[in-house]
């Protein structure tokens, strides 16, 4: 799913046939990714993320669902602990963070090394060691912010001005193909293999504008940043 439909890119100005625009929109939404350091689309993604004081968990990406969390131990990781052992709180609802909280009091019988005799949670955390937690589950919004996409058709339109070669640019550029107008017609990456690489942070989209649509939706700071 684009962050913006074909439509509403050709609106912006994006120009090209419908394989064109697409790949605008695809180039734009990944700009988009790298700045908000958000997903903008129900995605499944496995988190690695600190256990911080008490128990907190705080994820770098809005939650939707939690399937499972283990421990991340140095040995290999640990079993899944039951969601009785957690719980979640999304940045959907109002004053909530995106984090999982473990259980630090309490205990379950049913689990061996958290029975109320071995010190609970708590006893079983510390026996561990875990200082990080994998954590599976859905990702993102549950539907694109009207802004996002609005965000999105204008980073497209103003990547692909951007690139508009001069002569001498397309003569020099072979990873650009134009037609008698100048007009960029085909988008190429200079790999051979596409990139498997978790989208990187960065500070700005590449357009002040668009940046100050997507201002509400940063996710920022060391703290958010985790491995994905």
């Amino acid at each position: 799913m684009a962050y913006c439909s074909i439509e509403a890119a050709r609106n912006a100005g994006v120009t090209g046939d419908d394989a064109v625009v697409a790949a605008w929109i695809q180039a734009a939404q990944e700009a988009i990714e790298r700045y908000t350091q958000q997903v903008f689309e129900p995605t499944d993604l496995v988190v690695v993320a600190d256990v911080g004081a008490g128990g907190l968990v705080i994820l770098p990406r809005r939650v939707r669902t939690v399937t499972a969390v283990q421990p991340v131990l140095e040995a290999d990781d640990g079993a899944s602990i039951p969601s009785s052992a957690y719980r979640v709180t999304s940045s959907k609802v109002l004053g909530q963070i995106d984090a999982v909280h473990l259980a630090w009091g309490g205990w379950n019988d049913l689990v061996v090394g958290a029975e109320s005799y071995n010190g609970g949670w708590l006893g079983l955390w510390e026996r561990w060691g875990a200082e990080q937690v994998k954590v599976s589950g859905s990702f993102g919004y549950d539907e694109v912010p009207l802004l996002v996409s609005q965000a999105c058709a204008l980073l497209a339109a103003d990547l692909q001005a951007k690139a508009a070669p001069s002569d001498a640019d397309a003569a020099q550029d072979e990873s650009l193909q134009v037609d008698d107008e100048g007009n960029n017609v085909a988008i190429e990456d200079s790999d051979d293999d596409p990139s498997s690489e978790p989208v990187g942070p960065s500070s700005s989209t590449g357009s002040t504008q668009v940046d100050a649509l997507l201002v509400g939706y940063l996710n920022r700071g060391a703290s958010l940043i985790g491995g994905v």
